[in-house]
């Protein structure tokens, strides 16, 4: 890239930056308005690939220092091991196989450009909520809920949205009348073919923007990082690239650390910090790589995997005075339960038991005395088919006659057989204890009927599925190639 255009590009991030030095410093008052929140939602970044979380390879100086203000959970899951329904998973409450989006309309894993499927407009997502007692909303980054106006995050509750509409590696190839990767603002392609190594920057800059703009009214903000992302070589710009011991992956990795202190610096120098309440996670854990990239240690298996590594994510919670710092919260978590956990302390009223699988989680988050996870259990769908059941400690892996692999592939031909696992102790899923533990097999097992039942199990329907949202003859959104 020319210098100049470089130069117009980093303006754009830091400008931002510039106009708060300018700022005073507001005062610290009682609090007489529900928090801001603001999520940090990386994509596809392995549970051991940051500081907090043991990495010695990636230097995340910024995470850290969240980490010693914050309470790190240590089974925080996500809703599926891949990027679509991980993400429904967060927006509506609801297990994705509830809402049918755990797989594509060509039954692959994840939403791809102008597919005729999204999520639901008659979902209520978090923004939505949240909206009801007058938040202003924003998504930053990678949406990938449907790329269809209807879909949009403009019609989901968002008042605004800056970001790609899929995945960063979904651009033009052979086969695939893919258009190049737009950009868009609201419902606007306004670049077609972005420059993927400026995502982050950028993507910085138009938060700092939003948080400046909404500081004297309560906002919800996700920063959905498009980085470290799906190619092989993940972008970062031109301040990171070739400076980490991990090449492309760990250079991006790094710029992300630097994101979040650029953010929450800013919000430090507003004086927001007593009202804003601050999650940083990914949406699933890193994918397979040879030579490995990302790390999900000490937890085994990757992305697209019903393996703990595939879907246990880091995840910090920061709310200075309210959630106590430096501590550590081992109860079970997971993205599901952030509507209604935000919606408690918002004073809106999140949508019933009967329609969201999320539970209310703010005693875990404030470290209240004997707080326990509210979830009896957690289900580990693979694509549309419950694989495993996780209940207190135990988590058992279902004996399959066909248990599915990757999209698009073949069943395997060998049936497997049930196996259980102490996560607690056994982080690696090495000792099989389903011998030893007949009572607990059987437990695990009526639990995973009531989830077949009720969310579904392949090709039965569960009784409290919907459908996903569907539109006919759809239409790419983009301009031509510049």
């Amino acid at each position: 890239m020319k210098t100049n255009a470089l130069d117009k590009t980093y303006l754009r991030a830091f400008l931002p930056l510039l106009l708060l030095a300018a700022l005073p410093v507001a005062a610290h008052a009682a609090p007489v308005r529900p928090p801001n929140f603001l999520i940090f939602f990386c994509d596809n970044l392995g549970y051991g690939d940051i500081g907090p979380y043991g990495s010695k390879l990636h230097r995340t100086p910024n995470l850290d220092r969240l980490a010693r203000e914050s309470r790190k959970f240590t089974h925080f899951y996500t809703a599926a091991n891949v990027c679509t329904p991980s993400r429904a998973g967060l927006m509506t409450g609801t297990y994705p196989r509830r809402i049918n989006l755990h797989k594509n309309a060509r039954k692959g894993a994840v939403l791809q450009p102008g597919e005729p499927l999204g999520l639901n407009p008659s979902e209520i997502t978090i923004a939505e909520t949240l909206k009801t007692v007058g938040y202003a909303t924003m998504l930053i980054g990678k949406w990938h809920l449907g790329d269809q106006p209807t879909f949009l995050p403009t019609r989901q509750g968002f008042d605004r949205y800056w970001g790609i509409p899929y995945s960063d590696d979904m651009t033009p190839r052979e086969g695939e009348k893919w258009p190049p990767l737009p950009l868009m603002r609201n419902e606007t392609v306004i670049e077609a073919g972005v420059d993927r190594n400026e995502l982050t920057q950028r993507e910085t800059g138009e938060a700092i923007r939003f948080i400046t703009e909404n500081r004297e009214k309560p906002f919800f903000l996700i920063i959905s990082h498009a980085m470290p992302g799906s190619t092989r070589a993940p972008f970062s710009s031109a301040a990171f690239r070739g400076k980490s011991r991990n090449g492309p992956y760990g250079d991006s990795v790094e710029e992300l650390d630097w994101s979040a202190g650029e953010v929450l610096g800013a919000v430090r120098r507003l004086g927001l910090d007593d009202h804003t309440l601050v999650i940083w996670t990914s949406d699933n854990s890193a994918t397979r790589r040879d030579p490995e990239q990302g790390s999900n240690a000490p937890l085994s298996g990757y992305m697209n995997s019903p393996a703990e590594g595939g879907m246990r994510v880091p995840c910090l919670v920061r709310w200075p005075g309210k959630i106590p710092a430096g501590t550590v919260c081992e109860e079970l978590g997971t993205m599901m339960d952030l509507l209604p956990t935000f919606a408690g302390l918002a004073g809106a009223k999140p949508p019933g038991p009967d329609v969201i699988n999320g539970k209310d989680i703010w005693p875990l988050f404030s470290g209240a005395s004997g707080a326990r996870t509210p979830h009896e259990a957690f289900y580990y769908y693979h694509y549309d088919q419950l694989q495993a059941v996780r209940s207190g400690p135990w988590k058992l892996f279902l004996a399959l006659d066909r248990p599915q692999g990757a999209p698009g592939a073949a069943p395997k031909s060998i049936p497997s057989p049930a196996r259980l696992f102490n996560v607690v102790e056994d982080l690696g899923e090495k000792r099989d204890l389903a011998a030893a533990h007949p009572e607990i097999v059987t437990r695990l097992k009526g639990l995973a009927q009531v989830a077949s039942q009720e969310i579904g199990d392949q090709d039965r329907l569960g009784t409290k599925e919907r459908p996903a949202g569907w539109v006919f003859n759809p239409q790419y959104q983009t301009l031509p190639a510049k």
